[in-house]
């Protein structure tokens, strides 16, 4: 005989909507816990990673593993820029922009709480290079002047650092002319200023890193063949792209370190709710068990019915718990990067991958918690399920 109808499965959820909600609240919890960590890692790396372009290379010292830690000096910089696999702008100079990052400390609005927020000097042409900025409020400041200007975050986020107010730091006073925007990359956490102009304020003889400009894609390994060859250099070459995932890795790996225990202890009270749950539709439902397999449906048909009731119940907790989940994309988080100890703000970022991987969580769960429960109305005979109805 065919299975049992899904109306009738459908029914019985409906039948019993307390507890069918109370057991589907547990579950979207764990799953909106589960699909927030997910989204936090998630939107950390979105944010690093859409800081670099996969045209650009970033050039620091060998066994530096951040810009702050690199130093380039002048010789060895002006003799990147005569390299052949360096594209040249439209005006005719190599599409070289040398940089020196250093951090700062400034106090967060609202609560005054310090933190390093990164300063980034940089020339005409590392503007170039960096076709997603773009200026929100204000203007780019001038080179040779001590003109800075905000990325959006740092500038809601910190005192002073407003268009108009001013910052000191290197002796100097810097004015804030201009906020702009990076489509949501980790440049919206930096200050950037003449690159010259920094140096001078912190007393820097070297840069801190060398970004440039392939005429070609193709041209990577030559060039790092290229620097790794030439003696007078202790540098290595790797795309922007790649360079700013890594900074991720240690905070991504983290999260999910700390998403997985968090989910993997919710999710065992959440099968707990869910197989009581099962087995107390099992002992209310005995006679209809009895009456089911009177009329002809085998065992495995009753187990079936169970199990996809328990799936169903847990189908609904994780759209519940996604739905809960996807709100959190209007939230903007701030937050340390372990690598540089520099503030990094980012968001909350939903992806098909996590509903996908959310609802095979769910189900797995569902599938834990009704598969006794099923069993044991499966193996109910008819007599004895009458009986004792």
């Amino acid at each position: 005989m065919a299975g049992v109808p899904y109306h009738y499965i459908l029914r019985n959820l409906w039948v019993r909507k307390l507890t069918t909600l109370l057991t589907a609240g547990g579950m979207a919890l764990v799953v909106f816990v589960f699909a927030a960590v997910l989204m936090l890692s998630e939107g950390l790396k979105a944010t690093l990673v859409d800081t670099g372009s996969r045209d650009n290379v970033v050039i620091i010292r060998r066994g530096a593993e951040t810009e702050v830690q690199s130093g380039i000096d002048r010789d060895q910089a002006a003799l990147l820029e005569t390299y052949p696999e360096v594209a040249v702008s439209p005006r005719g100079r190599p599409s070289v922009s040398r940089e020196v990052v250093v951090l700062m400390v400034l106090s967060k609005r609202g609560s005054a709480k310090p933190s390093n927020v990164t300063l980034r000097g940089l020339s005409e042409i590392g503007l170039a290079l960096r076709p997603q900025v773009r200026v929100k409020a204000g203007r780019m400041f001038r080179p040779g002047t001590s003109e800075i200007v905000a990325g959006e975050r740092i500038a809601d986020g910190f005192v002073d650092a407003g268009l108009g107010e001013r910052l000191r730091f290197g002796g100097r006073q810097w004015t804030v002319v201009g906020i702009f925007e990076a489509g949501g990359s980790g440049f919206e956490s930096e200050i950037w200023g003449d690159v010259e102009q920094f140096m001078q304020a912190f007393r820097r003889g070297a840069y801190s890193s060398v970004i440039l400009r392939l005429d070609r894609r193709a041209h990577l390994d030559p060039l790092r063949a290229r620097i790794a060859s030439d003696q007078r250099l202790n540098l290595e070459a790797q795309p922007e792209t790649d360079f700013y995932a890594e900074q991720s890795e240690v905070m991504v790996k983290f999260l999910n370190v700390l998403g997985t225990a968090l989910s993997v202890t919710f999710s065992l009270g959440a099968v707990m709710g869910a197989m009581t749950t099962m087995y107390a539709s099992v002992a209310h439902r005995t006679a209809e068990i009895g009456t089911l397999r009177a009329l002809g449906f085998q065992r495995p048909a009753i187990l079936r019915a169970f199990l996809t009731e328990s799936l169903c119940l847990a189908l609904f907790g994780g759209a519940l718990g996604l739905a809960l989940a996807s709100t959190l994309g209007a939230i903007t988080v701030s937050t340390m990067n372990w690598q540089t100890f520099s503030e990094l703000a980012f968001r909350f970022t939903m992806t098909f991958e996590i509903v996908a991987k959310a609802l095979c969580f769910v189900l797995a769960m569902g599938l834990l918690g009704g598969f006794l429960p099923a069993l044991r109305a499966a193996r109910l005979g008819i007599v004895e399920a009458l009986r004792a109805s």
